[in-house]
């Protein structure tokens, strides 16, 4: 190994960069900038040194996938199903990493997992938590922030039987959820989150189902968004309810 690859290996595990951006790694090299981009091309040859995407870096042991994932965002987090698991709402283990960003980014690899970037607008990328420290700090969505997106796009939260569960076993704030049902501007959402807080007795959601009632058009939605076209009529919600209430309660407990 080259003696420039040294001293950037020796300044990289000083400020403890796992993951980091090229412009980062300029700040701390104690080598000067040709030097530097000299070492890191090496780094990455020799593998001890990744390329996540073009100006992103990690160690070549690095295997955190959520700090990956909201590294690659730049200004979102983590998100839907991933984020269900991570905050125990779900039993099923997503072999996919979501993550939501403003960006136009396509799906990829790395180290064999599967990261899928779900393009939003600006006023939807609301709701992150920082967890972590230190280079293993990652933006991922609060409990409520992922109900409603996985509502929003149930694709992204495992279907309509994972989602039904995660809000009946979710300890929700009512106040949290009409801002972020504010946020993504989806009436038939909000309406569904609704009906099924009625129908499930979901305690201290006074306050989102007045809104909610507020919100409410005329316009008949399914419950089940990509279900059946058909199915009995709910009046309150202005509802299509393509799925069976007791075949909901059901899952909801399941």
């Amino acid at each position: 190994m080259e003696k420039i690859e040294e001293i950037l290996l020796k300044d990289i595990t000083f400020n403890g960069l796992d993951i980091f951006t090229k412009s980062e790694l300029l700040s701390i090299s104690s080598l000067d900038q040709i030097s530097t981009e000299k070492a890191l091309r090496n780094l990455n040859k020799r593998d001890i040194i990744y390329t996540i995407e073009r100006g992103k870096y990690c160690k070549f042991d690095f295997r955190n996938e959520l700090v990956i994932g909201s590294f690659l965002s730049r200004d979102g987090g983590i998100g839907y199903w991933t984020a269900m698991h991570h905050h125990g709402l779900t039993e099923q283990i997503p072999n996919t990493i979501f993550v939501q960003t403003s960006y136009k980014k396509q799906s990829k690899q790395i180290f064999g997992v599967k990261y899928v970037f779900v393009q939003l607008m600006k006023k939807k990328l609301i709701g992150f938590k920082k967890v972590g420290y230190g280079n293993y700090q990652y933006n991922i969505s609060d409990v409520e922030k992922t109900i409603v997106d996985c509502f929003d796009l149930p694709n992204y939260g495992g279907g309509y039987a994972e989602i039904i569960k995660a809000f009946n076993n979710a300890n929700l704030n009512a106040k949290k959820m009409v801002r972020y049902c504010s946020a993504i501007d989806n009436i038939a959402v909000t309406k569904r989150l609704a009906y099924l807080s009625e129908l499930l007795g979901k305690p201290k959601m006074d306050y989102f189902i007045k809104y909610a009632q507020t919100r409410k058009n005329k316009k008949y939605n399914l419950f089940e968004s990509g279900g059946k076209e058909n199915g009995k009529t709910n009046s309150r919600w202005n509802l299509i309810l393509n799925m069976e209430e007791d075949e909901i309660i059901e899952i909801a407990n399941s």
